[in-house]
Parts: structure tokens; C-alpha cells; sequence
């Protein structure tokens, strides 16, 4: 049997996305991370679906299997204009390393920056708005005419993600998670064996890196990523939210 004939779904349109992608979780369950990210980028969304990375700690596991699939498939990364120096240096590399030829670099629009963040201080008192403006916006506008999008989330990061499916409902869009169920040693055991850099920011002490102002260090035996937003009650920027895509305006969370 035919490669497309054995991963394409047709889903009647009138079941809706839900059952998309209750049709999708039951068919690739089971199998490995390879296999799913094929079948969404090659069949069940060709041309139709971009990768979402940060070019963050264990990015380029995800970064790697994609460029072996299909190095010309989208990828979108989000550039606040607040990020660590060695993060856009580690995705000038990594675009160099796997020949990743549509890598896009997406910053915030101008206009919104004026109108709610003219002196750039707006994390100091509002962290959800300061996300809003510079990563769901931007990132929602880059996802228009995508009907899927790729995340690198996985189970043990953090307890609001325990569950992460492999494939979920991301507004009106399919959100695939190929390494959901990956443990960091599986993560850095692929990293090893296929000789990938890591990020520079990791031996000093940051397992989990977003933007400069909101990210610290992590002490040993803390949550990987207890480092993001530390002391508030706050574990997203909000691209992951079950709202995301609904508020493109600037006019907050």
C-alpha cells in the first residue's frame, strides 16, 4: 500500500475539527514521532502546515527530523525583540547546519509596539499583555493560511502539559505535538546520536529559554521550566493557550 494511501485520512467535513482530530490521535497512536511528522507534512496537510520554534533549549531534536523530512517546510520563529543574543545566533546556526531554506523571523507589528509598549517596559507590569503584542499576534498572523502547525511541546515539561495529545484543536487550525510523549532523555539522547548542538544557554543553567527579561536561571531538582515568568502565576506566553487565535487585536488575553 501506497505511503499516502496509509496515513491520509478522509474526514467528513461536517464532523468538524474535533473529530479530525479524534480520527488522527486514534490512527498514529502508537507510533513514533518520524512517522507522524511524515504523515502531516508530506499527506494530511501538505502544503498547508508550518512548524512553530523558538530555537530554544531542545529545539533542534524537532528542527532536525522536520529538515530530514522536508527542509523546505515552513518554520516560524517568533522575534519579540526581547530575546537572548545567543538564541538568535543558535537559530542562524541550526538554519546553517540542517539547510532549513524557509525559516522565517517573525517580529512584532510596529503600530502595536508604539500604541502599548512605547518604552518596551510593558513585561514590568504586565506580563500577559507584553506576550500578547509580541509573540500571539505576531504568531497568528503568520498562521494565516495554514491549516496545521507543528509545536516541539512534551508531556514532562510542566503539569499543564501532562496531557498533551499528539494531536489537538488549536482554534479553527490542528495542532501537532509529535514529541508529547518524549522524555528529556530521549531528547538528549537523539540530540547526541545525531551530533546537534545545543543551545549555548543550557550549560549555564537555563533548561527552558524565552525572552531575556522573564527568563532565569533553574537550581537542580526545580521545574524545567520554573525559570519562565519566576514568581508569578504564569507557566505560558500564551501562543499554547485554548484561546489562542482569538484576540489578533492587541486588546489582551
Amino acid at each position: 500500500m501506497a505511503l499516502h494511501e496509509t496515513y491520509a485520512l478522509d474526514i467528513d467535513p461536517d464532523l468538524g475539527l474535533q473529530a479530525e482530530v479524534d480520527a488522527l490521535n486514534n490512527q498514529f497512536d502508537g507510533m513514533t514521532a518520524q512517522e507522524i511528522l511524515m504523515a502531516a507534512i508530506r499527506h494530511q496537510f501538505a502544503d498547508g502546515i508550518a512548524m512553530v520554534s523558538s530555537f530554544g533549549a531542545d529545539s533542534s531534536v524537532l528542527l532536525h527530523m522536520v529538515a530530514q523530512i522536508d527542509p523546505s517546510t515552513p518554520v516560524l520563529f517568533i522575534d519579540t525583540n526581547k530575546l537572548f543574543p545567543a538564541t538568535l545566533q543558535y537559530r542562524d546556526d541550526l538554519i546553517a547546519k540542517l539547510g532549513l531554506t524557509d525559516v522565517r523571523s517573525i517580529k512584532p507589528n510596529k503600530s502595536d509596539l508604539t500604541e502599548q509598549d512605547p518604552a518596551g517596559m510593558l513585561w514590568m507590569s504586565d506580563t500577559n499583555a507584553c506576550c500578547h503584542i509580541r509573540k500571539v499576534v505576531p504568531l497568528e498572523t503568520a498562521l494565516n493560511g495554514f491549516e496545521a502547525w507543528i509545536s516541539g511541546r512534551k508531556r514532562f515539561q510542566s503539569k499543564s502539559r501532562s496531557s498533551l495529545s499528539i494531536f489537538e484543536v488549536d482554534a479553527d487550525r490542528v495542532k501537532v505535538n509529535p514529541l508529547a510523549d518524549w522524555s528529556s532523555e530521549e531528547i538528549l539522547d537523539y540530540a547526541r546520536t545525531h551530533e546537534l548542538p545545543p543551545h549555548p544557554l543550557v550549560a549555564q543553567g537555563y533548561p527552558s529559554i524565552g525572552c531575556m527579561p522573564c527568563t532565569s536561571k533553574v537550581a537542580p531538582g526545580e521545574d524545567p521550566r520554573s525559570g519562565r515568568w519566576r514568581g508569578q502565576d504564569k507557566t505560558e506566553c500564551g501562543i499554547h493557550w485554548p484561546s489562542h487565535g482569538k484576540e489578533v487585536d492587541g486588546s489582551g488575553i
